[in-house]
């Protein structure tokens, strides 16, 4: 990551704790793709795996699991998840 991307991480994250969500777009699409990492590509994932995995870092799994759905950093159909093929472009 980038400067900006680590600062933003160090400001919202404690650990693996998501101290908040990001009011600001930018920030929070940081946060967004930090939190992809807890996903393995090519897998598919059942809401409450997503769940579970989204909770170790913030109780809000719903606002977080529908923001990667959002951002187009996740697919979802029929309750399964998985990453999106390809990273949407990263922009202003």
């Amino acid at each position: 990551p980038d400067d900006d991307d680590a600062k933003a991480l160090r400001a919202f994250f404690d650990g693996e704790r998501l101290t908040q969500i990001p009011a600001a777009r930018k920030k929070r699409v940081v946060v967004l793709r930090h939190l992809l990492q807890r996903f393995e590509p090519g897998r598919a994932y059942p809401e409450r795996e997503v769940n579970d995995l989204l909770r170790r870092a913030h109780d809000d799994v719903a606002t977080l699991r529908r923001e990667l759905v959002d951002y187009g950093f996740m697919t979802r159909q029929n309750g399964v998840y998985r990453l999106g093929e390809r990273p949407p472009p990263r922009g202003a």
